[in-house]
């Protein structure tokens, strides 16, 4: 595959590029902000597409056998861990999954444990439906992070957490936790009651292989009290196509959660969505491995030039996913004064890292699933702009 390849996204309703006046106010920054790929989709997708899109009939569409079967099939082979067909539950993306899951199994008043900084609606999905948001932060030294779990155990203590939103693979730190780490918080969460929901989206973009290991797979308690949210959209670059897979193996939780699907009636999937969710889990293997080589590439392209220029930046490469986590602290700037700096001198729109919530402040997010050129353009750009604040009295 040539990522190398420059691919004009203006003009096609993209929210990375066409959305960046609206959003950040300008249409001249980079954008590395929202995270989808500036690449093609696998061959394998995109021939499917098209062979679809010539049968001309795009009517309503199940999860048949076959789309199932493949995505079983790639669960088993990427991660080890076979599944049930009858465990998926298909969802239009894991954010609407996890609030159905916040309304199915909690009730008004009731309080969600999650642990910032972490993707922001994480926050609003448990605030918004008029739940209480516990904050359990992730802990950080030189950069590496890790679950606070003597923290969580205390606050697990006090009672009335009926549930827990994982990350894993985190967003934004890029962490991908150790299976003792995992059984850690499983062993907890039995031992208060507590269901967790695993927002396991970036969980094939992982740089060591067979380093994630899928929630579920940790022990039959795990099992037992899991919602594992996967979705081909991170992986493929198909997010515009609204399809994911929840996976609950426990019955009565599946069908509590379909039930919460019922309800608000988006549980059928699209024409185009299955057909390109299933031509990527039976054909995609090889474009995936060749993007990940790429994306470990272009991270320590922006490392080495970061620690080389402007070492008053921090970043570490992360575990897994294409997104950067820099350390702007050093600088000495609020959160606003960081984001207008970063857009005004090196016309770079990336995310806020305030917005990821306690311990996001300094931080911004940056996405490098582009081509090379787009990363060396804007490493150029932030470091001019660092030598002309350096020259600030």
């Amino acid at each position: 595959m040539n990522f190398d390849k420059p691919i004009s996204r203006h003009m096609t309703g993209c929210e990375k590029w066409d959305g960046m006046k609206h959003i950040f106010g300008t249409a001249d920054a980079l954008p590395m902000w929202v995270a989808d790929m500036d690449f093609e989709s696998p061959p394998s997708v995109i021939s499917a597409l098209k062979e679809r899109v010539e049968h001309g009939v795009f009517g309503y569409t199940m999860q048949t056998d076959e789309y199932k079967g493949a995505v079983a099939g790639w669960m088993k082979e990427r991660h080890g861990w076979e599944i049930d067909t009858d465990w998926i539950v298909f969802c239009p993306g894991v954010v609407p999954a996890l609030s159905f899951a916040v309304q199915a199994f909690t009730a008004p008043g009731d309080k969600v444990v999650i642990q910032p900084p972490v993707y922001p609606p994480f926050h609003s999905v448990v605030e918004e439906h008029g739940r209480e948001l516990v904050i359990n932060p992730l802990l950080s030294e030189n950069g590496h992070y890790s679950m606070d779990l003597k923290g969580l155990e205390e606050i697990l203590q006090g009672g009335q957490i009926k549930m827990l939103i994982l990350c894993s693979p985190h967003n934004p730190v890029g962490r991908v936790w150790t299976r003792e780490e995992l059984e850690a918080l499983v062993t907890l969460c039995v031992r208060h009651d507590v269901l967790i929901v695993s927002d396991e989206i970036h969980a094939d973009l992982v740089f060591e292989a067979e380093a994630h290991t899928p929630l579920a797979l940790i022990s039959e308690d795990a099992k037992k009290r899991s919602i594992i949210c996967t979705s081909p959209s991170k992986t493929f670059n198909i997010a515009g196509l609204n399809t994911s897979n929840i996976i609950i193996p426990d019955p009565d939780i599946r069908s509590a959660f379909q039930s919460a699907l019922r309800l608000y009636h988006v549980g059928s999937i699209s024409a185009l969505g299955s057909t390109a969710a299933q031509a990527a889990y039976t054909g995609g293997r090889e474009w995936l491995d060749e993007v990940l080589v790429y994306l470990q590439q272009n991270m320590d392209y922006v490392i080495n030039y970061v620690e080389t220029h402007m070492p008053e930046i921090k970043v570490r490469k992360p575990e897994a996913t294409y997104l950067l986590w820099l350390d702007f602290r050093a600088l000495g700037m609020d959160q606003d004064e960081l984001s207008a700096f970063l857009l005004a001198k090196a016309k770079l729109a990336l995310n806020n890292g305030g917005a990821f919530g306690q311990g996001g402040e300094g931080f911004m997010r940056m996405n490098v699933a582009c081509p090379k050129a787009t990363v060396a353009e804007a490493m150029e750009r932030l470091n001019a702009a660092m030598k002309e604040w350096r020259q600030l009295p």
